[in-house]
This record gives C-alpha cells, structure tokens and sequence, in this order.
C-alpha cells in the first residue's frame, strides 16, 4: 500500500523474505504514533479521581472524560476504512494525529469538567483513526510472507501502553500538576507527525474511482457500535440491568442488525464488509482478538485493584507489579511473530492461550497472604501467553483476506476488539460487585473475577485450531496463489479470499 518496502532476498532458499531497511523505519514511525494513544488512555484512568477533585465535579461526571473518548473511537473506526480509501492512508494518518495533538493542548488548559470532556471527545477522534491507520499501512507493506514478524513488533504498544500507563501516569500525578497526562502527548505526536511527512511515501491520486460513502451505513454501524460501547462501559458500574445499559444495548443489537441486513444485501460497497466473516480462518481470527481484548483489559483493571485493595500497595507501586506482563509480553510479540512466519499460528495461538489461562488461575485462588514469587512469574506467563497469541492471529487476519479488503478487515478487528475490552472490563467489575450485592470487591470477588480470564483463555485455546497453518515460503507462493480456489488441505494456509 505504502511503498515504503520491497520484499528483500530470503535469507535462505525458500525462506521468508527479509525485513529490510524502509520497512523498519515505516514499523517505528507508525508505533510512535500507536503507542501514544494507547499509553494516554490508561494515564487518563488513573487520573480520574484525580481529575475530579480538580473540577469539583462528581465521578459520574468525571467519568465521561474516558467515556466520551471511547465513544468518539467508536464513531471513528468504522468509518476509516473508507476514508483511507477516498482520501490516502498518509493524509488520514496525519489528520489523525493531528486532531490528538490538538485534543491533547486544549484538554490540558481546560477550565472545567464539560470543556475537559469535549476536547477528549475530540481527541478520541483522532485516536480512533491512528491504530486502524497503523495497521493497515504496517500490513499493506508486509505483505503476506512478512506480516507475522511485522505484527509483533506493531502489536507492542497494544499491549505496552495499557501496561505502562499506570506506571506514568503514577509519577506523573506524584510529582506534577494533572495537565501533565495530556501535555506529555504534545512531544510525541510533534514527532510522530514531522517523521510521518519525511517517511510516509505520498498517497497516490485517487481520481474518480472511489467508492462513494455507505450512508445508510454510517448511520446503522457508527451509532450502533457506539451504544454497544456505552452501555458495557456503564454495565461495569450499574450492572446489565440499569436502564442506561439495557437501552444502549438494545439500540445496538438492533442498529447492528439493521446494518448486517443493509451490508449483505446492498449491491454497492458496504461500510464494514460482512462476506469477510464466510472465511473460517478469518472468523477465527477477529473472534480471539474479541477474546484478547476483553482477557487482556480485564487483567489490567483486576491486577491494580487487586494488588491496591488485596495487599494494600499504592497506585504507584500496584503499576509496577504489573510490569512483569508488559514484559512478558515485550519478549513473547516479536518472538511469536518471527515463529508465525514459518510454522503458522495453529501451534502458537493454543500454546500462548494455555499460558494466559494458567497464569491467570494462579490469581483464583491467591489472597493477601500470597507471595509475589508466586504472582509474578504468573503474571509474566500471562504476558508471554498473549505475546503468542496477539501477533499470530493478527497475522492470521491479513493472510486470509485479499489485499483490497485489508482496511475493511482491520476495522473488523478493531470493533470486535473494543467491545471484547469494554465487555470484559464490565464482566469483572459487575463480578467485583457480586452481582450489585456490594460496592466493595472483597477478597473473594477478586478470586472469582480472575476466573474469566481464565474461561477467555481456554476459548482461544480451542479457536486457535481453527486458524491458518504453515505459510507458505516464498518458492511455493506463486502455487498457492495459482491454487486460491481450492479447497485448502490441513496444513495449508487458507486461500486468500473473502469467500474462503
């Protein structure tokens, strides 16, 4: 897509092609930008409390500064599918971050909770363009042969920046004045936009060919994703039967209801392509990153807490007990990426899926009075488990679709993503809660909350079956293309194709 790169010689004969050069630098340019987005929304849910004894305001209040920016993600993805299509992945992705930088300045001089609330609004529409953009650009460079090793080095930040948010965002409240969350995006995106201008190639002209927007479905998949969003981000707080909850979810079941009917009958180009979900492989695929997103941010809600309210650390200190995960996961992405390549992610994805389970029963049955050399380890195996199972499968996404459906299948991921971690961060609060029987998590609700990471694991581990085998090496692709039509044998990469 980019032109960034060209596929370099194989190392070896038949081996996977080399990363070369240009497509490192694309890989680092385009995770600057990444990992800001998802390192200042975990900063920002620190600082809630925080936020609010500055404004005066209640924490109902409060709480739409991290609500009203999912919400204007939710709105956002959708539609950058399209708009990377109508109007160039660079200008996008510089639009992208530049709505965040300037969302980033004026949240940080805001003089109350509704302006706050408002520029984080616009934040978030800039940060719902920036990772769909990433992955796609990332992807489109790869190609098929290369997408495993590139994964897991952009999937880093999906899982670095929810980990090292808490941390930040902890000295940062410690030791400065709360417009620092915000002001200590304005350095990186500065930077993530000149190095964009000088790396990212021009998008080429566009003409007249472009598909014409899907309005009806705009209006069906854009409001109905984001009542999907703001009814499981209140479910954790109100449980499933608050009005607001039960409301949003209806009008989402029935917008995405409505738009599966518009989208599988229009005979133009829908918004979201839902003939991409005929591919077993694909299916498979955009069901564990469902899965990964609700395991993964449940962890990272329960672990704080639990550490904070289970063994009495501080915020500060509960942050850096969780780092262990962050760098299990650091080591496991590039590492199951390079392995993708040349065995597939039908070992991997099960492997790293028992490691999350385990690692997250270890906390069922823990207590106050449980050692941390036994937690950490734990953690750590969490971490490495979803190393090999994010890159894999987000590899697995782009080998199973063709390269013209590479922006509507990243908006595929990153919706049922989003509401995977919204779903799973309102399961573990609601279990917290006992149902609603108590506002207090007790020690016993921790251990039973820990339980659905450990059921999300097992899930995966049972899909991962369903994914892709080996690649095939770049002495068998000209084959496997000749051969897209046919029926795939068990170890064989699915054919590369929308109706596979």
């Amino acid at each position: 897509m980019t032109g960034a790169s060209t596929v370099g010689p194989n190392p070896a004969e038949g081996g996977p092609p080399r990363l070369d050069s240009g497509l490192l630098i694309l890989v680092g340019v385009m995770v600057l930008g990444g990992m800001m987005s998802y390192l200042d929304a975990t900063i920002v849910n620190v600082g809630i409390s925080t936020l609010a004894g500055e404004f005066d305001a209640s924490l109902g209040t409060i709480e739409w500064v991290t609500t009203g920016y999912l919400l204007a993600v939710a709105l956002a993805i959708p539609l950058t599918g399209w708009a990377m299509a109508r109007f160039g992945a660079r200008r996008l992705w510089l639009l992208g971050l530049s709505l965040f930088l300037a969302g980033s300045l004026l949240c940080a001089v805001a003089w109350n909770a509704p302006s706050l609330i408002a520029f984080r609004i616009l934040q978030g529409l800039g940060g719902g363009t920036i990772d769909p953009v990433m992955m796609t650009v990332v992807a489109g460079a790869a190609g098929p042969a290369r997408i495993g090793r590139v994964m897991g080095l952009i999937s880093i930040p999906i899982t670095l920046g929810p980990v090292l948010g808490p941390i930040v965002g902890g000295l940062l409240l410690e030791n400065l004045s709360w417009q620092w969350m915000f002001l200590l995006n304005v350095p990186f995106a500065v930077a993530a936009i000149v190095l964009a201008v000088l790396v990212l190639p021009a998008d080429p002209p566009r003409g007249d060919a472009a598909a014409p927007l899907d309005t009806l479905g705009v209006l069906l998949l854009c409001p109905g994703f984001a009542a999907i969003v703001f009814a499981l981000s209140r479910a954790g707080s109100d449980g499933f039967r608050g009005a607001p909850v039960l409301v949003g979810l209806l009008l989402g079941a029935t917008l995405f209801a409505g738009y599966v009917a518009h989208a599988l009958g229009t005979a133009a180009t829908p918004l979201l392509d839902l003939r991409l979900f005929v591919s077993r492989g694909f299916t498979a695929s955009v069901t564990i990153m469902l899965l990964v997103g609700g395991g993964l941010f449940a962890l990272l809600f329960l672990l704080p807490l639990y550490y904070q309210q289970v063994h009495g650390h501080t915020v500060l200190a509960s942050g850096l007990l969780v780092a262990p995960l962050g760098v299990g996961a650091m080591i496991g992405m590039p590492l199951a990426g390079s392995l993708a390549d040349r065995i597939g992610a039908r070992l991997l994805v099960p492997t790293g899926a028992l490691l999350v389970a385990l690692g997250a029963l270890a906390f069922t049955r823990s207590d106050a009075g449980t050692s941390q050399a036994l937690l950490t380890p734990a953690q750590f195996a969490v971490g490495l488990g979803l190393g090999l199972v994010g890159a894999p499968t987000m590899g697995s996404v782009y080998r199973t679709v063709p390269v013209d459906a590479v922006a509507g299948a990243t908006g595929a991921v990153f919706i049922l993503n989003q509401i995977g971690a919204s779903l799973g961060v309102a399961v573990v609060a609601l279990i917290l809660q006992g149902g609603g029987a108590h506002a207090t998590p007790t020690v016993g609700s921790f251990g039973n909350a820990f339980w659905w990471p450990v059921a999300a694991g097992l899930v995966v581990f049972a899909a991962g079956f369903l994914l892709p085998g080996r690649p095939a090496t770049a002495g068998t692709a000209a084959a496997t293309a000749v051969a897209a039509d046919t029926t795939a044998t068990p170890t064989d990469p699915e054919p590369v194709s929308p109706t596979t």
